[in-house]
């Protein structure tokens, strides 16, 4: 018996849960002004994302996916990403989309059920929200083909969480990213937890990073918490695959601390002390004391940044409950460039009932 092939995953951490550098820093970490935005970004994310659950709790908002504790995996994506690579987001990445540009009104507008909030003015290359598991790891692939094809040195990233990963779609589109060394990265983000089923349950895999293995994609596993870890990774991992050398699966651990959406209630099925046990090592906690020791913010600064945030946050929800309603007809627009006559008559039927408040049969 002779051994064939033999495999491993790396764990990447930058940053100890107290903000203290395990080693050298990477070299965009010295520049404080870099890091600050990145700081800033996640707080922005997390005061949007408490604005959202209000309001869906007053009825002002539909179903909303909360990011609370994720920001650092999404921020340091966004981070290293180019303006013209292309994101397939799942539904909760709002760090990495604000990062790229959408705007808080777009999100609000499409969690509002108003598909007009898909239709981002920046970046118009990224994919729009997908709320099916891991169709969008598909529709990364195929751009990353199209990349290749085209000779565009340009990047793919893929999102995908820890349930996802249990897809058959996500291992097709894994092999054929491997198959063909697409320009692509998966970013699995493990947040413990897929809806109410535990990480434990999921999968016999020691690592969500290793399913890449039998794509022949190379896995790592780092730190979803320390966000200058999560950009150095995922930085190394755009460069290779836009010099290249084919895709890479991260697997970003992290943890869920809200319900898996406003639909959800998470003390059904989850241990209050393992709640309270990863707010101790949340992604804000070790940027701000590493930043603090820098003597570059403090309470102060925060509560300034807090404050312009929501002041942020109070004008896009303005603007979205301000924002006219569609007509009915835009239901039906985008479907087919010849409707069938059964298209047209639901059209006709939701003119004539839209605003009477009276059923349509």
């Amino acid at each position: 018996m002779r051994t064939v092939a033999e495999f491993r995953i790396e764990y990447l951490r930058q940053l100890s849960p107290q903000g203290r550098p395990l080693d050298e820093l990477p070299a965009f970490a010295a520049d404080n002004e870099e890091l600050l935005k990145m700081f800033a970004a996640m707080l922005r994310a997390r005061t949007f994302d408490a604005k959202a659950i209000n309001l869906q709790r007053t009825g002002k908002l539909g179903t909303y996916a909360p990011c609370l504790g994720q920001e650092a995996a999404h921020v340091g994506v966004g981070a290293a990403m180019r303006p013209e690579d292309c994101l397939a987001i799942v539904y909760r990445e709002i760090g990495t989309l604000f990062w790229r540009g959408v705007s808080m009104t777009e999100v609000l507008l499409y969690w509002g059920g108003d598909e007009r909030g898909n239709n981002f003015a920046v970046p118009r290359h990224d994919f729009p929200w997908c709320v099916p598991i891991a169709t969008q790891t598909l529709h990364a692939a195929g751009a990353a083909m199209a990349f290749k094809i085209r000779k565009e040195p340009r990047c793919a990233v893929a999102y995908i969480g820890d349930g996802g990963t249990s897809e058959g779609t996500f291992y097709e589109a894994m092999n054929l990213a491997g198959a063909r060394q697409l320009p692509i990265v998966f970013v699995v983000v493990n947040n413990k937890w897929a809806i109410s089923v535990p990480i434990e349950e999921q999968t016999a895999c020691e690592t969500l990073a290793q399913k890449g293995i039998a794509a022949g994609i190379p896995g790592v596993q780092v730190d979803g918490n320390d966000v200058i870890a999560v950009r150095d990774c995922m930085s190394q991992a755009l460069e290779k695959a836009r010099n290249g050398g084919g895709p890479t699966v991260v697997e970003a651990l992290s943890y869920r601390l809200s319900d898996h959406t406003t639909a959800d209630d998470a003390s059904r099925y989850r241990d209050e002390a393992e709640v309270v046990e990863a707010w101790k090592t949340e992604p804000m906690i070790r940027l701000r004391k590493l930043l603090e020791s820098r003597g570059v913010l403090d309470e102060a600064r925060e509560q300034a940044m807090k404050a312009q945030f929501t002041r942020e946050v109070d004008a896009a929800v303005q603007e979205y409950l301000n924002t006219p309603r569609q007509a009915t007809d835009a239901m039906f627009e985008h479907l087919y460039a010849n409707p069938p006559p059964y298209l047209e008559e639901q059209k006709e039927l939701a003119r004539r009932y839209a605003g009477t408040g009276r059923p349509s049969h």
